[in-house]
């Protein structure tokens, strides 16, 4: 609840009536969310039905299956709401887990929802002449003019605004194969660049993986287990160096301090003085919503 404003009845001179005080505008409530359409898979997985729930926002759809887990499931993936069930739970106590919440869904499937216009808007950059970020840079895309595999006409790890990228696929290819082509040399570059700079700091820190590789995750940059493996999402490719700097020493870190305490950020700094300006650049990105993956 907001607070309530307080405000002065009189002037300076308490003797003296000032203007009149217009009343304060009544308080605004908060829009309603827009409807969200959830419409059931053209094909349900096998032993799954679709289920439909009126909440107090709207009806909410989803895709239910009986499995031997012990509690309700609850996930939002592309393919909308899907709910686990053990046999023993009642369609009733599913449908009031849905209404409990319906608040929590509609936020996931809205943040779906949006991705999913970003993908749609992004497929006009999947063609001759779009663009794509590379190492901080954008590059343009070229199709028809290079038969034999990829080639990029520029340094290969320090590209200049507006080097082209050539793809092996006719001038009129469909924008998913352009986009396939594309992120298939975007992952090779990750493997290549990721893996050159992880080896420096790895030398510069006395600290080593017990492995690493790329990772494709949804919600998260860079990972380091508990057993000394680190992850690293190949669309880190898309940022400058500063940033892939930052996130690999973030992990390499994380191999002796293995939670975000003052030492961790000691151990930050130890081996990548000023992080900060690179760690706040990311900040602003989630790997969920860039517009071009």
């Amino acid at each position: 609840m907001s607070p309530v404003q307080q405000l002065d009845l009189f002037g300076p001179d308490d003797a003296s009536p000032g203007p009149a005080v217009p009343p304060a505008p009544p308080e605004r409530r908060p829009e309603a969310m827009a409807p969200i359409v959830t419409t059931c898979p053209p094909d349900l997985p096998a032993g799954a039905r679709w289920r439909e729930v009126r909440t107090p926002d709207q009806v909410i759809g989803f895709v239910l299956r009986r499995s031997r887990r012990k509690s309700i499931g609850l996930v939002v993936n592309d393919d909308g709401l899907q709910i686990t069930a053990p046999g023993w739970v009642t369609l009733s106590q599913i449908d009031a887990t849905v209404v409990e919440k319906s608040r929590w869904i509609l936020k996931k499937l809205q943040v779906r929802q949006a991705r999913q216009e970003q993908l749609a808007m992004a497929d006009t950059h999947w063609q001759d002449g779009g663009t794509i970020p590379y190492l901080g840079k954008n590059i343009v895309l070229r199709l028809g003019e290079a038969p034999h595999g990829h080639r990029f006409e520029g340094r290969a790890f320090a590209p200049e605004q507006g080097d082209a990228l050539l793809l092996p696929l006719p001038r009129q290819a469909d924008h998913h194969r352009v986009r396939d082509s594309a992120h298939a040399w975007l992952q090779l570059q990750a493997k290549d660049w990721f893996g050159q700079r992880l080896e420096h700091f790895q030398q510069t820190s006395q600290l080593r993986a017990r492995r690493w590789r790329l990772s494709s995750a949804a919600t998260r940059w860079g990972s380091c287990s508990s057993d000394g493996n680190i992850m690293l999402n190949w669309r880190l490719i898309h940022f400058d160096h500063a940033i892939i700097d930052y996130v690999i020493v973030h992990e390499i870190a994380h191999l002796k301090e293995l939670n975000h305490s003052k030492d961790f950020w000691r151990e930050v700094e130890r081996i990548l003085p000023g992080f900060e300006q690179a760690r706040n650049a990311l900040r602003q990105h989630d790997p969920a919503t860039l517009p071009l993956i």
